[in-house]
């Protein structure tokens, strides 16, 4: 019987977030690095890497896993070698569901096209708040759920506006999970760096106006939300490339 597999193709910091994340799922997870044998020195993760290249036919692979019913992460750094990885795999396995990066909306559209199911934007402020967020278990229950489940949920960013209630409260007041159906995960800082939101390092931070939040939430609590507490920037991975 052939197995339910996650493929990972490219060894990086986001090839490593992204399989820790779903090693609790029934999946097994494969990393393969284009340059297997400098990744293999460097790498201290509990994961095996292993080597393919873009001429690969894939038959090896197609042997031993159930593409049907697996999920392809296409990684890769380049954005050219990506949106060739991604028209490689789904030219060979219609069912298979894949999932690439981007790092902007051009290239979206193009993995999209090469027959991506789903695409991720990646921009610095979104990477360095997987990083950091990906280690709080609600947070990873969250991403999982945009990647693989409905695409109900959104994460946003917003940005307080002058005549917001907030201004002038710490951090650890905030209350919009319960009053307005919507999680805070992160703040924005003016360099662009993130924070998780519960970090020591912001804890004692008083509001202002124009700091920025990473939310979660449904449709319809943001838009209501967003009334209240100012500008909206989407930055949903699941419904990108719709």
């Amino acid at each position: 019987m052939k197995n339910r597999v996650a493929l990972i193709f490219g060894y990086n910091d986001y090839a490593l977030e992204i399989a820790k994340n779903i090693t609790d799922n029934e999946s097994e997870v494969y990393i393969y690095s284009l340059h297997s044998e400098q990744d293999i020195l460097k790498n201290k993760s509990n994961f095996e890497i292993r080597s393919f290249d873009l001429s690969d036919n894939w038959e090896g692979i197609n042997e031993n896993f159930d593409f049907d019913n697996s999920i392809a992460f296409c990684v890769l750094e380049d954005s050219a070698e990506n949106i060739f990885l991604t028209l490689s795999l789904r030219s060979l396995f219609s069912n298979l569901h894949i999932i690439a990066l981007s790092n902007n909306k051009e290239t979206a559209n193009k993995l999209q096209m090469a027959g991506a199911n789903k695409v991720i934007p990646l921009v610095q402020t979104t990477a360095e708040m997987i990083a950091e967020m990906m280690e709080k278990p609600i947070v990873k229950e969250v991403f999982h759920k945009i990647l693989f489940e409905s695409g109900e949920l959104k994460i946003t960013q917003v940005k307080i506006n002058a005549k917001n209630e907030y201004i002038g409260k710490g951090i650890t007041e905030l209350d919009w999970n319960d009053r307005h159906g919507v999680i805070p995960l992160s703040m924005v800082h003016e360099d662009m760096k993130s924070e998780f939101i519960y970090s020591s390092k912001i804890k004692h931070h008083i509001i202002k106006e124009g700091d920025m939040f990473v939310i979660v939430g449904y449709e319809n609590c943001i838009a209501d939300f967003e009334k209240l507490i100012g500008s909206r920037y989407d930055v949903n991975w699941c419904n990108w490339s719709r």
